[in-house]
């Protein structure tokens, strides 16, 4: 695999100073890069029968919905409050910057329904948290995460626990 790092534009004070914000639109931009994140994620999961991949908004959306097409497998968008036209359930969360609310469609997810998150970057956890709490409180199973990086200095694993977190690009501290 190539080496995504060097793919991911660093944005310094990025959405307020102090903030080192890790950009994967780069990413999106090398066609051969995207691929190849997407079908790792894929790959991984691709013997435990996802039936949905649901995917956050909004850089998820892009990875989860080529996930989604790689696994054969259905898609589901979790948007922010307001976003979505039919009834909708809802999770409010918090983030190392703030606090958020995360909604679906009441019938996105069907009961027993084995589903894979998707995301660019797991931080403090809780976007993914308020994400597993959707799916479940539908009655579906999540079979674990995705995302394209993780920020090992932040408690985001800890805070899935248990829940199987795949990442494929790891930074261990904040370079500012």
């Amino acid at each position: 695999m190539m080496d995504l790092k060097s793919v991911i534009r660093e944005v310094p004070d990025f959405p307020k100073k102090g903030i080192l914000f890790f950009d994967v639109s780069t990413l999106f931009q090398n066609a051969k890069a995207l691929d190849e994140a997407c079908e790792a994620i894929a790959g991984h999961f691709r013997r435990r029968g996802v039936d949905v991949v649901a995917g956050i908004e909004s850089r998820g959306f892009v990875v989860g919905s080529i996930v989604a097409n790689k696994l054969g497998a259905g898609f589901v968008m979790l948007r922010k409050p307001g976003k979505l036209p039919y009834k909708t359930v809802c999770a409010s969360y918090s983030l190392e910057y703030g606090s958020n609310t995360l909604c679906m469609h009441v019938d996105a997810v069907k009961p027993g329904q084995k589903v894979l998150l998707v995301d660019d970057l797991l931080a403090t956890g809780g976007t993914l948290k308020a994400a597993r709490e959707l799916v479940e409180g539908q009655g579906g199973k999540v079979l674990g995460s995705g995302v394209i990086v993780e920020l090992d200095f932040l408690p985001g694993r800890k805070t899935l626990e248990p829940m199987e977190v795949f990442s494929l690009v790891h930074y261990a501290s904040e370079k500012m």
